[in-house]
């Protein structure tokens, strides 16, 4: 199924996070790409049980037959995936053990067999598969298909596209035969910058060199879906040719994607005791409103989704983790040379945009709605993600080095006059009133949609309309707030933002626990 591009809004461009700018000095280039995207293909004739059901009616076939209508078409999967592996001169490898590790496998065959294009391997093994069930209801008198879940032979075929890099494709041999593809957009990137010219050095999935960064970026910001959506039709009927059975074809839709940026340092001494500092740091700095300013959502009283961090030491170092529900942001080290920043979501529809919707009555409205989980989102998506690994760079800028933010700290708690000659007395960030109210206006909802006195009279509720309005006046002399038209709409300034969780930060990691020994004794 076709859809126009045209009619999925993108967010704009984003500008460069300050932290990139302050360490500009350190890091060889930044890129921003799609890491791990693992695409689903399935039928709409046949891809649930009342399709399925409309089918074989339609083609005169009891209900009661749909084993014998389905079982040639395993045959045919079968033989010819037979056939392909040898006319590649590979073997079936038939997986017995849960914890066989596919890509270590290949990974051994291709340093004997090379990087050039083709079928690498094939493995099987029996899996849990969607199925359908005949069912006769006696209440009704009718006859159809209805849910059902079974094992069935599934084949992976593991190949190496000109432009994809090494793939995957995960086939089913029972119906609805839902497929699976994997690719990663590192490679995708390797192959345009291959065809460009364009030297890089690579190892695993991380490039440690580029020799022009900007126009890798401009690549990688080019995702051709329409080219993806003719490339995996091709692949389909390749590996699946029971496709050729049905008119609908494939619809391909997206199941797991991972957006990373990277920053490439030209030394691991200068990326290590950095790396150190802000994922230990981040760990306890950053909080459940952060996480979903990251993911851009905001935690309501109906929020019902999982929301936490983790910090994991592995073989590779160490990672920390913030996630929130079926989205996730991390931050890892890799090779000691690479600095990743990376969003990850299994449902696309986390994430919203301002899009065309089209409403039961035939009319349509551009308005904020759930990413569609439809190929054709993929270049929202890829602006989304690139803004969630953006925000983070931004709040770990002041994880980094406060000294400038505290100077800034100290120039607000100094008293402040506004156009009038009318002095305003400073600001302590660190106690009493001040310190509640910028609590409150750096929650996660406020930093993405802004703020009315009234929001800030439901949190301080022992405060007046009139106290609020001059907590509120103080704010904008020091300039940490403004205002935004008509709409008595309020929003932190960059420096309010900076001075405000500097403050916050300061008061955590180092206040608090500094005064816990004391409160002990």
């Amino acid at each position: 199924m076709m859809v126009d591009i045209n009619r999925i809004h993108q967010p704009p461009v984003p500008t460069m996070p300050d932290f990139i700018k302050s360490h500009s000095g350190q890091i060889l280039g930044v890129v921003s790409c799609l890491d791990r995207v693992i695409l689903m293909g399935t039928i709409p004739d046949i891809c649930y049980p009342e399709a399925m059901t409309r089918l074989l009616y339609g083609k005169n076939v009891r209900i009661f037959d749909y084993t014998k209508f389905v079982e040639p078409m395993r045959e045919t999967i079968r033989q010819n995936a037979e056939r392909v592996a040898k006319e590649a001169g590979c073997q079936i490898e038939f997986i017995r053990s849960k914890n066989f590790r596919k890509e270590e496998r290949i990974q051994k065959i291709l340093e004997t067999r090379g990087t050039q294009p083709g079928l690498v391997h094939v493995f099987s093994a029996m899996e849990t598969c969607t199925s359908y069930q005949p069912w006769h209801d006696k209440a009704s008198g009718k006859t159809f298909l209805r849910h059902d879940s079974g094992k069935c032979l599934h084949y992976y075929f593991y190949f190496i596209h000109e432009h994809y890099g090494l793939c995957y494709l995960r086939v089913p041999t029972w119906a609805p035969f839902r497929l699976q593809f994997y690719f990663n957009g590192h490679n995708l990137l390797a192959n345009q910058l291959r065809r460009k010219g364009l030297g890089f050095e690579m190892i695993d999935n991380a490039f440690v060199q580029l020799d022009d960064a900007p126009q890798a970026q401009q690549l990688a910001d080019k995702i051709d879906v329409k080219r993806l959506h003719r490339d995996l039709d091709r692949i389909a009927a390749q590996y699946c040719p029971v496709v050729s059975e049905f008119a609908s074809g494939y619809h391909w839709s997206l199941m797991q994607v991972e957006y990373a940026t990277d920053l490439i340092f030209a030394k691991q001494e200068e990326l290590a005791p950095l790396y150190d500092h802000i994922s230990r740091t981040a760990i306890h700095a950053v909080k459940a409103d952060n996480v979903a300013t990251f993911l851009g959502r905001k935690i309501t009283t109906n929020c019902t989704a999982e929301v936490g961090s983790d910090f994991h030491t592995r073989v590779e170092g160490t990672r920390i983790k913030h996630h929130l529900g079926s989205a996730s942001v991390k931050m890892y080290d890799k090779f000691g040379r690479v600095l990743r920043i990376e969003t990850t979501t299994s449902d696309v529809s986390h994430f919203k945009h301002h899009r065309t919707v089209e409403h039961r009555d035939g009319t349509s409205t551009i308005q904020l709605a759930p990413l569609k989980k439809s190929i054709y989102s993929l270049p929202a998506l890829i602006g989304l993600m690139r803004a969630s690994n953006d925000r983070y760079l931004d709040f770990l800028t002041n994880l980094d080095d406060p000294t400038v933010e505290i100077k800034k700290l100290e120039k607000i708690s100094r008293p402040a006059e506004d156009e009038g000659g009318r002095r305003h007395r400073g600001l302590n960030l660190f106690h009493g009133d001040d310190l509640d109210l910028f609590q409150i206006i750096v929650r996660g909802e406020f930093n993405i949609t802004g703020f009315q006195s009234r929001d800030l009279r439901k949190h301080l509720p022992s405060k007046s309309s009139s106290q609020i309005g001059r907590m509120l006046k103080r704010l904008r002399v020091h300039g940490l707030l403004k205002k935004i038209g008509c709409r008595y709409k309020y929003y932190l300034t960059q420096l309010g933002r900076t001075v405000t969780m500097t403050a916050l930060k300061l008061r955590e990691i180092v206040i608090i626990p500094a005064l816990r020994p004391a409160d002990a004794q």
